[in-house]
């Protein structure tokens, strides 16, 4: 093994390469190290094009024949973040994976403004070293996330090979993510899908938006499920999505494209709240401190055993509250 601080692999595109993503060219060609974290060293700018010297940060970018991209492998390094004796609700364990029920206001990977108290610290005192490390040191066994005001259920890899297997099912779209959300109003009609593309707000980088070109393919289908208030006016809702894509705050853009966002959303909700409320209704909204959004059902194929595995997790006691006196009638 090298010594140096990083390894430098070269790959030359030719003719039976051709039009494959940037991330199966690359891991074809290196069979010791695997798609999914050539992706990840791809998102991290750790690729490059040798002709230009351009950095390639797109993983489904297509090759072409004459190329020859370099990538640049850092030396594996121990995870920095400590494990934190956090409690976890655990739904589901076994030799390869984790399934957490995440309550709301915990984030789930350190970042700036988080460098501890995260599901990764819980997660590296409940598991030890068995966590895969294809996240990197940031954010070991994490093949997806939750926003750290959503709740619900997620999924983490204990090694390698169930972090490739459940990232190719993320890849195709065939994990089951249902999620329950509490929306101003109600769409009409009261079952569709959205197929919206979504990417970073051009305006405010801190937020995501439909763009009309830029954007990556976003498709949530919802139902109704509860009305809140007059059947043929409603003031809110209660709004199951499920998940066919996966992009950051993608339900919570989604529903507020088409005039319906999340009841306490301080990013996407602002300024939607409509009349009609009782004044404990009123009271409730205004003290509930988070997006109303629940990841309730995530079903997915085993990455090792093949079995098909269903997790269902119950609305939280906030969500339960707020759904309850917004149910109730006005006097």
């Amino acid at each position: 093994m090298s010594t140096s601080p990083t390894e430098i692999f070269t790959v030359a595109i030719d003719e039976e390469t051709q039009a494959r993503r940037l991330d199966k060219a690359l891991a074809d060609a290196l069979e010791d190290i695997s798609r999914a974290r050539i992706k990840v060293l791809i998102e991290a700018g750790q690729v490059t094009l040798r002709e230009s010297g351009a950095t390639i940060l797109d993983p489904s970018a297509k090759v072409k024949p004459g190329q020859s991209y370099q990538l640049s492998v850092p030396p594996a390094a121990d995870p920095t973040p400590q494990g934190e004796d956090i409690p976890l609700d655990v739904v589901f364990e076994d030799d390869d994976l984790i399934v957490i029920n995440k309550p709301a206001g915990l984030v789930v990977h350190p970042a700036p403004g988080h460098a501890g108290g995260t599901l990764v610290n819980a997660l590296i005192a409940h598991c030890g070293d068995t966590l895969s490390g294809i996240g990197g040191v940031k954010r070991p066994g994490i093949v997806h996330r939750l926003d750290k005001d959503t709740s619900g259920l997620l999924v983490v890899a204990k090694n390698d090979a169930t972090h490739q297997g459940l990232s190719d099912q993320f890849g195709v779209h065939s994990i089951e993510r249902v999620y329950y959300a509490i929306c101003w109003r109600a769409p009409r009609p009261r079952q569709g899908t959205v197929d919206e593309p979504i990417g970073r707000s051009r305006h405010n980088r801190q937020k995501m938006a439909i763009l009309t070109s830029g954007g990556r393919e976003a498709v949530t289908h919802y139902a109704v499920k509860e009305l809140y208030g007059p059947p043929h006016a409603p003031f809110a809702s209660m709004i199951e999505c499920r998940l066919q894509t996966g992009r950051t705050h993608q339900i919570r853009v989604h529903m507020t494209h088409i005039g319906h966002a999340l009841i306490g959303d301080p990013v996407y909700g602002r300024g939607k709240a409509v009349g009609g409320l009782t004044p404990e209704a009123r009271a409730a909204v205004k003290g509930f401190g988070r997006q109303a959004l629940h990841a309730g059902i995530l079903g997915f194929d085993h990455p090792i055993s093949g079995d098909p595995l269903k997790f269902k997790s119950k609305l939280p006691n906030d969500m339960k509250a707020l759904a309850r006196i917004l149910a109730e009638p006005s006097p």
